[in-house]
């Protein structure tokens, strides 16, 4: 976030005095300036007079006893146009983990904070669990997992959570309405897309294809999480309700005005000098592009990129670019058409560019932006 908005001005607030340490060390550490932390309560989030353009609240929301209550309190320091980040863990992705915890608790494991004699104790009882049995077939089904891939936090944070809750996207829309807060996104919109769930989404059955055209975005995503709870985290974006026209066409509606005048930025990420090389020598040996792998969110969907098309936005590592810049150099790169020996038409390569653009927007590659 703050590559992106390197000018931002940070606050950091937390209950935990060591965390605060350590993040104050962390930031130190990354020379990320422009940053206070405080020892605070999220109930007291109005005691820093402040109005934030954006809040951050990962991996905490689902620790409260009312998820609403605290998205109501976010809302309160939210500028108008500003943004919250939040999540919930899955009631349906974490099933299996919820019965674990159960299991122990039941056991005594959990009675107070668990040390490393719970821990080891909690991994020989699932070790000693036949494969084929339901809970650790779902929870860590291969004895090489457990022995060398299951860190002792990783222990704490799933096998024995003391705290832990789990949601479902009904509950998550629930909640931002108490909170009088709208939904925006999930942060990973690409992953939730429910037409990936089926064989051949041109073959549709006429009821399924009839009804997605037709339902709220609340209820796509529960249609998604019922038949494929992937998601450990229910990841999502909101802010304050706005009115329908204020809210920007997506890039996939603009018209030849709105393109002549946006900017397209690669996402923070990706524009570092590594990744550009790594995209110069794919495009030098003509192998695959895939930019997945630097982004932990697309690393399971991410496509091999087209190398001509890649080696048209390639400025995009030298900073933003406009889309005639873009169509301009792929126009010099490849100047002929290869399949018909005729002069490159502009017009077509700018609809490929175009529509390029948007396809690495959905990976959340690159930013789009509207001109003024």
């Amino acid at each position: 976030m703050w590559k992106a908005n390197p000018g931002a001005k940070i606050v950091g607030i937390d209950i935990s005095p060591k965390s605060i340490e350590l993040a104050q060390q962390r930031f130190e550490f990354n020379q990320i300036p422009d940053a206070t932390f405080q020892v605070l309560d999220v109930a007291e989030l109005s005691q820093l007079n402040q109005q934030f353009d954006y809040i951050n609240c990962d991996e905490l929301l689902y620790l409260f006893p009312n998820p609403a209550e605290v998205l109501g309190l976010m809302r309160q320091v939210l500028k108008p146009q500003g943004i919250i980040h939040s999540n919930l863990h899955s009631s349906l992705q974490r099933a299996a983990f919820f019965r674990a915890q159960e299991m122990f608790r039941l056991m005594g494991l959990m009675d107070e904070n668990p040390e490393e004699t719970e821990i080891q104790l909690a991994l020989e009882i699932l070790k000693s669990l036949k494969p084929e049995v339901d809970l650790r077939r779902r929870t860590y089904p291969n004895d090489q997992d457990l022995a060398e891939n299951v860190s002792d936090q990783d222990v704490l944070m799933n096998l024995l959570f003391q705290g832990d809750k789990g949601y479902t996207i009904t509950e998550l829309f629930s909640y931002l309405r108490e909170a009088g807060l709208e939904f925006i996104s999930m942060i990973n919109p690409r992953q939730w897309e429910i037409l990936d769930l089926f064989k051949n989404v041109d073959d549709l059955p006429v009821f399924v294809a009839m009804g997605l055209d037709e339902i709220e975005i609340e209820d796509r995503l529960r249609l998604f999480e019922l038949i494929h709870p992937r998601h450990r985290l229910l990841d999502f974006w909101c802010g304050h309700p706005v009115d329908a026209s204020e809210i920007a066409k997506p890039a996939s509606a603009w018209g030849d005005g709105d393109w002549s005048e946006a900017t397209i930025q690669l996402h923070p990420q990706l524009a570092t000098d590594a990744i550009k090389q790594f995209v110069v020598e794919a495009i030098a040996s003509g192998r695959g592009c895939n930019l997945g792998k630097f982004l932990p969110l697309n690393s399971g969907i991410a496509p091999d990129l087209s190398i001509p098309l890649m080696a048209a936005i390639l400025p995009l590592w030298d900073g933003p670019q406009t889309l005639s810049d873009l169509v301009s150099r792929y126009a010099r790169l490849y100047p002929i058409d290869p399949l018909t020996g005729d002069p490159v038409d502009v017009q077509e390569a700018q609809q490929q560019i175009q529509g390029f653009l948007l396809s690495l927007e959905v990976l959340m590659y690159l930013l789009l932006e509207p001109g003024a």
